[in-house]
């Protein structure tokens, strides 16, 4: 592995894994804490390629795919498949179902989630190896302690535009789902079909990635009638939504987390 490692500058590394483009950015690490701190982004990044190996959809001999072929039982899953389906479980129980870890066809999918934990477990790594201030971006979704950090929130409609910028201090989680990158790939877990009234994008803030990224793919699922208010009543979560029509809206506290944007 390479990593930018000038001191007393910051570590950076970019890591391509599990489909997307991960990269580190590490900054107040104190000279006696360095060598624990790139000790611990070696093992984030080996973390990663594993968190790929077990849960990967689109490798047959990953676990989730052995398990949804039922060459595999759940109990005989390594743990860390068993923590992520049951933290599935949760978020569609507290999504109303809206949020779902399962194919039509009834195969286990924790898409949905799987890479918001990844990136959260990646980030809190290096916070407790002595690094002062971590960014982890994992595809766009965003895991954030200390700071300043300056969090981009891409404008589907506009390639190469901003729609929004998040100002993140302390612990901060940014993920947003949609189809603009991957097409039409969040379906209405009732229907099996796209969602009425699709939203383009939906970007949600909250303390922990793993939620985050939950609560946005559920909201893209619900389309844009049933996720303004479900949004608005979620608790410790702000969320900025663009519609296919590019207007916006905001839950009623996105506001100060939102930093001016230059034009």
């Amino acid at each position: 592995m390479t990593y930018q490692t000038d001191e007393p500058g910051p570590l950076r590394h970019v890591e391509h894994v599990m489909g997307t483009v991960f990269s580190f950015d590490i900054r107040e690490v104190a000279a006696a804490d360095r060598p624990r701190v790139q000790a611990a982004l070696d093992g984030a990044v080996v973390g990663l390629h594993r968190v790929d190996e077990l849960f990967s959809t689109y490798r047959p001999d990953s676990q989730i795919s052995r398990l949804g072929r039922g060459e595999l039982t759940l109990s005989r899953c390594d743990p860390e498949v068993r923590d992520v389906l049951r933290m599935c479980e949760e978020a569609e129980h507290r999504s109303g179902g809206w949020f779902s870890a399962r194919y039509a066809g009834g195969r286990p999918d924790p898409t949905g989630l799987v890479k918001g934990w990844a990136v959260e477990r990646a980030a809190r790594m290096l916070v407790s190896s002595g690094a002062g201030s971590v960014c982890v971006n994992g595809g766009g979704d965003v895991q954030v302690h200390g700071g300043p950090w300056r969090v981009g929130i891409a404008d589907p409609l506009r390639r190469g535009e901003l729609a929004a910028i998040v100002e993140a201090h302390g612990e901060l989680a940014v993920a947003t789902s949609g189809p603009a990158e991957r097409g039409c790939h969040i379906l209405d877990p009732h229907t099996g079909r796209p969602p009425a009234q699709g939203l383009v994008s939906v970007t949600v803030i909250a303390t922990s990635l793993a939620d985050a990224d939950a609560w946005a793919t559920a909201a893209c699922a619900m389309g844009a009638d049933r996720a303004r208010p479900w949004l608005g009543r979620l608790p410790d979560a702000e969320a900025f939504v663009i519609t296919a029509d590019g207007s916006t809206w905001h839950t009623s506290g996105f506001a100060r987390y939102s930093a001016e944007l230059c034009v």
